[in-house]
């Protein structure tokens, strides 16, 4: 089986591990739980058909039984924010979720639309420095919209402890993929001169 093949599936059933929980603890009245699920489980569905239509080429390796496993083990930390809001019964004051709904759009595009342009040009002109479009400021913008989706997942639970998840996530996984990225983009021509005008992970900042 492929990497992609567990990520998937996890993010698939993610819409419906949330609904468990809120059936458990009984948050069926609870807004705050509803624009959770609507937020997580429909970004585990658009994360399928991203896959599928636009699949990052990262994620085909094939891998052994043992190692799928932990991947998705790995990712059930992501239910982290939820199983705390419906444990607790959280209800977000309404600017906590107009502010989630927002972060996770505009995550969404970032992620979304970078993945999308790294993935055509990658297929038209295989091997070439992408420096332009949503890459043109900061080199990897989709994990910056990575960032924003689930830093309003881990809002809406309104605990600590609910980011706990993404700083793992962030430390052991996207710096470590980050940096493997600087050295391959490095060996491209241009790339001194475009790695001095973009930033590497958040815009205008770092």
């Amino acid at each position: 089986m492929k990497q992609k093949h567990f990520i998937d599936s996890h993010k698939g059933v993610t819409f419906v591990a949330v609904l468990v929980m809120m059936a458990w603890f009984s948050q069926w009245q609870n807004p705050t739980a509803w624009v959770y699920l609507a937020l997580h489980g429909t970004y585990g569905i658009l994360w399928m058909l991203k896959s599928r239509i636009f699949p990052d080429a990262q994620w085909e390796q094939k891998t052994p039984l043992w190692y799928g496993l932990v991947i998705w083990g790995a990712l059930t930390l992501y239910w982290i924010p939820p199983f705390l809001l419906n444990w607790r019964g959280v209800q977000a004051p309404a600017w906590v979720l107009g502010l989630a709904v927002s972060l996770n759009t505009l995550g969404v595009f970032l992620h979304f639309a970078t993945d999308m342009q790294k993935y055509v040009q990658l297929k038209l002109q295989p091997g070439q420095l992408i420096s332009d479009g949503m890459m043109a400021r900061v080199r990897n913008g989709n994990y910056f919209g990575e960032l924003l989706i689930y830093s309003a997942f881990a809002l809406l639970a309104m605990d600590w402890l609910a980011f706990v998840p993404l700083a793992l996530f962030i430390v052991f996984f996207w710096a470590p993929n980050m940096a493997r990225k600087e050295k391959m983009l490095a060996q491209l021509p241009g790339f001194e001169a475009y790695q001095r005008r973009s930033k590497l992970f958040i815009p205008f900042i770092f």
